[in-house]
């Protein structure tokens, strides 16, 4: 039975997840920048979409909800990070924690959802092109984006219900932010069946949308090799904007998988390694491949760069 003496409910809980660093300022500070980068490159992408009559098409839409995403994703654990790095502030309030673990389990779920999205734009417009703007439409765009929106809210609502109502033992948080793991490691109660739950979340990304992910790109992969040369290297370089971002969510969250399924035991440092890095990588990215790599953000960039610049002079 459980201790009477544990504390069933806590107003707050400390976060503990860097007080084994000697660098803790520097770190800060990296995080700090990263995180401005991040606000900074998903603002210039939706404030020349938004404002760029021209780039109200299906696939900026796409973008622009991407970059919600990232800057909704980037906020719930860059604040809390920085806030403890560089301000020292270690405690955080138990709703406030409640509710950052809801954002940032969110914007994984929508994150993933965002890319399939993607994908599935990227599918039709290669395989069918005649008939892609008779299929894709800003309105239906804006529908599944909707929809997704409302799964996400659902699905993570009920996750973030059940860390809520957990008992907890001590107002410590061991990890670098609050999240759905962390604060069950911190509950009196066998870690094993909540863990459960979330792995179920965790499957149903990998097992259902990134599947289908790979699919569509090995679809269009072929389609690709039947286009002629000038059509070939312009998708090609649609594409490969895509991979990018789909390979830097992904692939920090395979091999952290990975290592656990064959038996590689991590320390606490490096478990807090692999989330730190899982959480910038592809939130850095994101922005920085559809400034440079989309040909019209790309252009648009330019010519505000020009006219400042003679403007000044």
């Amino acid at each position: 039975m459980v201790n009477e003496t544990f504390v069933k409910n806590v107003d707050s809980f400390i976060i503990t997840g860097f007080d084994h660093l000697q660098n803790q300022k520097l770190l800060g500070s990296l995080i700090l920048i990263s995180y401005m980068f991040i606000l900074l490159g998903n603002g210039i992408n939706l404030c020349i979409i938004s404002t760029d009559r021209h780039l109200h098409k299906p696939m900026y839409i796409l973008i622009c909800n991407l970059a919600v995403v990232d800057i909704m994703y980037s906020s719930t654990c860059s604040t809390t990070m920085i806030s403890v790095l560089l301000a020292e502030i270690k405690t955080v309030s138990y709703y406030s924690c409640i509710s950052r673990t809801y954002f940032f389990n969110l914007g994984d779920l929508t994150e993933c959802m965002a890319l399939t999205l993607m994908a599935l734009d990227r599918l039709i417009a290669i395989s069918l092109p005649l008939r892609y703007h008779s299929f894709v439409t800003n309105s239906r765009i804006l529908w599944l984006i909707f929809l997704t929106w409302i799964l996400s809210f659902a699905l993570i609502g009920f996750l973030t219900y059940v860390a809520d109502t957990l008992p907890y033992c001590q107002p410590i948080i061991k990890y670098v932010f609050c999240s759905y793991s962390s604060l069950v490691r911190a509950a009196c109660v066998d870690p094993e069946p909540y863990f459960a739950i979330s792995t179920v979340y965790s499957m149903v990304t990998l097992c259902g949308p990134f599947p289908f992910i790979l699919c569509t790109y090995a679809v269009l992969a072929y389609s690709v090799t039947k286009l002629a040369n000038s059509s070939r290297k312009q998708m090609i370089n649609t594409c490969l904007s895509h991979i990018i971002v789909l390979f830097s969510f992904y692939l920090p969250k395979i091999v952290y998988i990975l290592l656990t399924k064959i038996g590689v035991v991590l320390t606490l440092t490096e478990r807090n390694a692999v989330l730190i890095v899982s959480c910038f990588v592809s939130l850095l990215v994101n922005p920085t491949v559809y400034c440079i790599r989309t040909k019209e953000i790309r252009r648009k960039i330019t010519d505000i760069f020009l006219y400042t610049q003679k403007i000044t002079k």
